[in-house]
């Protein structure tokens, strides 16, 4: 795939174009919101199969579960924001095929929709606990949609002991709100500390101090060999025969891109829709943006499940449909509420990064990473000045020294103005 491919159907398309967005989630509503504001006037239609219209997801596992976030305040634009903006939402709607010949979406009713360009922006799906784990019980859940987590508050509610499976973000916001109810809270990850596809150790470590000190017990290193019960989910066995009771199991075990729509329809999938630099994939008339797109940069394959990767992507979508050709530069951004804590992660660490510790006048503090002697990332732990300090010179790559990031007295905003 070339970014700057020379195809009809990669030129601007005109006022009587018609675009169609798959996925009503915060990438498709973004990429839709976006082509208007970069001046496409044609026919615009979104399409979500979901019953609601595009909402927040990150409250979920936070606010909403603990009941502080009322359903209507979770919606992303007002109900009358889609037809101001002539954009038909059709919601509780599937996909069931994309006919890339004479260019349409085929609906599950049987109805087709024409496109002139299309817009994939499926997301991602939650793993499922395999069957010989689960045994089809009672009581198992797994976190994506609103409709999960309405499902699964009334079950935390009448429950008094959780086990997570999985020390990734989903499950320990999930942990922390089932402490906030007083439940009993045992979490097993399989690898040998928390977070670990998705934060440093610094920074986990924290997390993980944090969980234990509000009473989590965690069993790092472990795996669950099999669920325990009649009908209903009654604990869980490891694989070192340790039992645990538990009356809700919530598997927190990741994502999978949802690829299967572009799969069939013959596009090239690898960890997700594969799309060149600018979004676009092998065929030149559809895009993908989100958590399902696989971007083809330097370096490899970049995909990430983040809301700073969804609006960031289908902007970049929207305007490259729009005649743009730029290529996809990331900077990504994350957050996460677990307990008091408020984590705020902005570029990506590796491991091996050079970690600058800079500790705050209070209990917060930043963690600083450097790669090559280059400034690559920030985590900050209740310090949202370092943070949004951290994330503006990424921004404009731009290293401040980190032996004057880790001393306390010097302001960052000083640091800040003598890197630009």
């Amino acid at each position: 795939m070339s970014l700057d491919a020379d195809h009809p159907a990669a030129a601007r398309p005109g006022n009587e174009s018609s675009i169609v967005i798959v996925g009503a989630g915060q990438a498709g509503l973004s990429t839709a919101e976006k082509l208007r504001t970069n001046g496409f006037a044609g026919s615009l239609t979104l399409i979500g199969d979901e019953p609601d219209a595009p909402y927040q997801r990150p409250p979920l596992s936070k606010t909403y579960l603990l009941g502080e976030l009322e359903r209507d305040r979770l919606k992303l634009k007002a109900e009358d924001w889609y037809a101001k903006n002539r954009i038909a939402l059709r919601l509780g709607t599937r996909v069931a095929s994309i006919d890339r010949v004479p260019r349409c979406v085929c609906l599950a009713d049987g109805s087709m929709l024409a496109y002139d360009r299309l817009v994939l922006a499926t997301g991602s799906t939650s793993r499922k606990l395999p069957q010989a784990i689960s045994r089809g019980l009672a009581g198992i859940f797994t976190i994506r949609t609103l409709a999960d987590i309405d499902v699964l508050r009334p079950a935390l509610e009448a429950s008094g002991k959780l086990l997570v499976i999985g020390g990734g973000y989903i499950g320990l916001e999930i942990a922390a709100v089932a402490r906030g109810l007083g439940m009993t809270v045992d979490v097993v990850e399989a690898a040998d500390r928390l977070l670990a596809r998705v934060a440093s150790a610094e920074t986990a470590r924290a997390v993980e101090d944090l969980h234990r000190s509000r009473g989590v017990t965690f069993h790092l290193g472990k795996a669950v060999s099999e669920l325990l019960g009649a009908d209903r989910v009654a604990g869980a066995r490891l694989g070192d025969g340790t039992i645990i009771a538990a009356d809700v199991v919530v598997a927190g075990i990741g994502g999978m891109p949802e690829t299967a729509l572009a799969a069939e329809a013959g596009l090239a999938v690898d960890n997700g829709i594969a799309v060149d630099a600018s979004g676009r994939t092998d065929d030149p008339s559809i895009w993908a943006a989100g958590d399902c797109a696989n971007f083809s940069l330097p370096g490899g394959g970049l995909r990430m499940e983040s809301v700073g990767n969804a609006i960031d992507s289908a902007d970049l979508v929207a305007r490259n449909i729009m005649g743009a050709r730029q290529p996809y530069k990331p900077k990504p951004w994350f957050w996460s509420d677990q307990f008091d804590l408020k984590l705020q992660i902005a570029g990506l660490s590796r491991p091996g990064d050079t970690v600058v510790v800079r500790q705050g006048a209070g209990p917060g503090r930043s963690h600083w990473y450097y790669r090559e002697g280059l400034f690559v990332a920030v985590d900050g732990l209740n310090a949202p000045r370092d943070y949004l300090i951290g994330k503006r010179l990424l921004a404009v790559s731009a290293s401040p020294d980190p032996t004057q990031v880790a001393d306390p007295v010097l302001a960052l905003e000083a640091l800040a103005n003598s890197s630009k």
